[in-house]
């Protein structure tokens, strides 16, 4: 009876094992199942040992076919069968052989498998692991505990994780479902297996049973979130799960469930994840998730306080992926506010079309309502300064965007097309449709408006901090926005206090960021400068810009060049206005001679002496001038030596008090002077050996000199603090043929770089140097 009944009864166990719910599973096997005297279980002590998940592995196996009751008499005697050396896979259905022969010879379903046990039994071979299946055993012989306890985990999870995907695939009662949702989830917290997908697969399982079932309540969103927020705490939260995330913020962004368990998950993705290209739904629950907090009662404020707890209390935030993650949720709910005009932009001519003047109507969709114009540079300068003018307004209208553009009849026959030119236009020239006069409002929804307003004061608050303003300012810099948000006027409206804040830092990391990130490129400076789109305030930001990178700029004369070649007609405007910093720029432009056209040095004359200023300033130019002039007239001496100790301002009053127009040779060595004096040192036309031995001239003074007097041909820098950034900048003077820095941070590198690139340097010193 046994013998024919033991087969059945193994079914039936396996059929009641599926049935019933897998709670309490993970409890520790007692006793023997079989009655068995001298076959025991090793009871596994929770001794803190962790495993990695097997996939495959080599192990011994001895398959023993028997009736259930003859078990303990075969495991009892001295002689099993032979073992068989095989190379097993444990695959999500079954375990299989690398060769399926002998005892593998068909793969086992874990179906199939009721048990799994540690075994140990008299007179027998160590570590083995017994599986328990329909009328037989699998004995798994490994090669030492560890190993063997590293098989006996991985097959539980993998068994218990192939039963919950079968129970869940195909749900019955949703109450017994949450039950089985808590009991997997803590299996995984519990087990002791230390790998990824110990706790990815749980997710996944539930992410793929919500995705199957669309029709559960709120209460069972809710809960189910509940259950598994234990396993996100270290774990980021596959794709279709982030989807129900974010419908769950959308529909109840008043839950506490957002607040609750959703707060640690968005933290941990912005401090942790390094793609959102790799995971894109990661970026779009964050940004779900930070609208859900907007709708609370607070808005704002409760949005300020989570980007502060990103931040952390202290001055330095320390976790360094925080902002590049915040910025670039930031962008892409921006970019969503206008994906509707951006989509519809393939209908509008192409850029290279609109440089070229032409447009094959043949091969065009119907005319868009935005409709970008190039202007010509030089055009800007000259409509800016026009006081009478004759407008013809222009209205295209569209249910998207209302385009209302005045444009001067003159300016139109002016207008050239640069044909032969395969460079696309300027993005501020596309957008700038009139410079004179030009509005552009796009209207946008309700809701695409408040995730505007919600992104865009996310941006002013990171701005707000100090040490995440020269990343945010190197992250903004190549305008990462698309056009439509850049011809939208509330949206640069409100940027505007965003680019503000780089103006004001005193950091030059910061505010040269306003820059373009390359020539060509039109940059925040551009764009916030009279006649540029998000101009709104008659040019005070370009003039607190201008102010503060002529300030900090090492290359002064090649930033005036710009301004003069690009922006003359503005700082002209503004001059005329009276703003002080734009009178001292055309001062300083006809001072270094940037203006080589005699009538537009008399426009610029007749600027200066338009406002009481600017005529005061013009009038003291003219008096340094006619100094310089009449030094230089008169002569003077060829070489001079400063006292030792004497400071810029001793220079300084020095220079001013008698003839210095033909000097030749000036040592500053063992004085006080900094990089300060350059100012002074490049108003002298002839000097050609200058000695600056153990002074505090240093990188910013070295620079400067670089780009006014290059005809010096002997400088010492011995024991001074310039470093490379200010060496490599020598380069330019080609008349060097003594160059002395001894004692200096010069590298290798820049010093082979330097006799590169001075083809007359003869003497050179560079003891105590990395270069020596």
């Amino acid at each position: 009876m046994d013998r024919t009944g033991g087969s059945g009864g193994g079914s039936d166990r396996r059929q009641t094992e599926e049935s019933k719910p897998l709670l309490g599973e993970m409890s520790a096997p007692e006793g023997n199942k079989m009655g068995a005297v001298p076959c025991r279980r090793a009871l596994l002590h929770c001794n803190g040992m962790r495993y990695k998940l097997l996939q495959e592995g080599d192990i011994q196996v001895c398959v023993i076919r028997h009736p259930r009751t003859f078990l303990s008499k075969i495991l009892t005697s001295k002689f099993l069968r032979r073992w068989e050396p095989h190379h097993l896979t444990l695959a999500d259905n079954s375990v299989a052989s690398a060769t399926p022969t002998g005892y593998m010879e068909n793969s086992i379903s874990y179906s199939a498998i009721e048990d799994v046990q540690l075994l140990s039994w008299e007179n027998a071979p160590k570590y083995c692991l017994q599986l328990t299946i329909p009328g037989g055993t699998v004995l798994l012989q490994a090669a030492n505990s560890y190993l063997r306890d590293q098989w006996f985990h991985s097959l539980q999870w993998k068994k218990k994780i192939y039963k919950y995907k079968k129970v869940l695939s195909n749900p019955s009662r949703w109450e017994v479902v949450l039950k089985e949702i808590r009991t997997l989830v803590d299996m995984a917290l519990t087990s002791p297996l230390q790998d990824d997908s110990i706790h990815q697969a749980p997710l996944e399982i539930v992410s793929k049973l919500l995705s199957e079932n669309n029709n559960l309540t709120t209460q069972d969103h809710e809960s189910i979130i509940v259950a598994i927020a234990p396993l996100l705490e270290n774990n980021h939260p596959p794709p279709d799960l982030c989807e129900f995330f974010c419908k769950h913020c959308r529909e109840r962004p008043r839950s506490m469930v957002v607040i609750e368990v959703f707060t640690p998950v968005v933290q941990r993705i912005l401090k942790h994840n390094m793609d959102f290209g790799k995971c894109p739904r990661l970026r779009l629950f964050t940004q779900e998730y930070i609208l859900a907090l907007n709708e609370l009662n607070a808005g704002m404020e409760v949005v300020k306080k989570f980007i502060h707890s990103m931040h952390g209390p202290t001055g330095q935030c320390p976790h360094p992926r925080v902002l590049p993650n915040l910025v670039a949720v930031c962008l892409a709910a921006i970019y969503s506010c206008y994906e509707e005009f951006i989509n519809s932009r393939d209908n509008s001519p192409s850029l290279k079309e609109i440089r070229n003047g032409c447009q094959q109507q043949c091969d065009r969709k119907p005319n868009l309502p935005l409709r970008l114009l190039h202007t010509s540079p030089d055009l800007v300068s000259q409509e800016a300064t026009l006081t009478e003018s004759r407008l013809k307004p222009v209205i295209v209208t569209s249910n998207e965007i209302h385009v209302e553009v005045e444009r001067n009849n003159t300016a139109n026959q002016k207008m050239t097309a640069n044909v032969g030119n395969d460079s696309e236009p300027n993005l501020i020239d596309c957008l700038m449709v009139s410079p004179t006069c030009s509005t552009m409002s796009i209207e946008l929804s309700a809701q695409a408006d408040r995730i505007l307003g919600c992104y865009v004061e996310i941006l002013k608050m990171l701005s707000d901090y100090d040490d995440w303003r020269p990343a945010l300012a190197s992250l903004l810099q190549p305008i990462p926005f698309p056009k439509e948000a850049l011809a939208h006027e509330k949206f640069t409206k409100e940027l505007k206090y965003v680019i503000q804040r780089f103006a004001e830092d005193p950091r030059q990391e910061v505010h040269s960021c306003l820059l373009s990130v390359r020539a060509g490129k039109d940059g925040w400076f551009q764009l916030y400068s009279p006649g540029g789109v998000a101009c709104d305030d008659d040019g005070e930001l370009f003039a607190s810009m201008v102010h503060i990178l002529m300030g900090s700029c090492y290359k002064t004369k090649k930033f005036l060049l710009s301004l003069a070649e690009n922006k003359l007609g503005p700082c002209m405007l503004l001059a005329l206005r009276g703003n002080q910093t734009m009178v001292e720029i055309l001062c300083l432009m006809l001072e270094y001679n940037i203006i080589d056209n005699n009538d537009t040095q008399l426009q610029i004359i007749s600027t200066l002496e338009s406002t009481d200023v600017g005529k005061r300033m013009y009038e003291q130019l003219c008096d340094r001038q006619r100094e310089l002039k009449e030094l230089q007239r008169k002569g003077g001496p060829t070489r001079l030596t400063l006292p030792s100790k004497s400071t810029d301002a001793d220079l300084a009053r020095l220079l001013s008090s008698g003839s210095f127009g033909n000097l030749e040779n000036l040592s500053l060595a063992f004085t006080n002077v900094t990089s300060a004096c350059a100012e002074h040192l490049i108003k002298l036309p002839s000097l050609k050996q200058l000695n600056l031995w153990s002074t505090q001239f240093g990188d910013a003074g070295l620079r400067l000199l670089s780009e006014h007097l290059t005809m010096l041909q002997v400088l010492n820098l011995c024991e001074t603090p310039v470093t490379d950034a200010g060496l490599l900048a020598l380069s330019s003077m080609k008349s060097l043929c003594s160059l002395n820095m001894n004692s200096t941070k010069l590298s290798a590198d820049t010093y082979e770089d330097l006799k590169a690139k001075l083809p007359n340097l003869k003497e050179v010193d560079v003891r105590y140097t990395e270069a020596w």
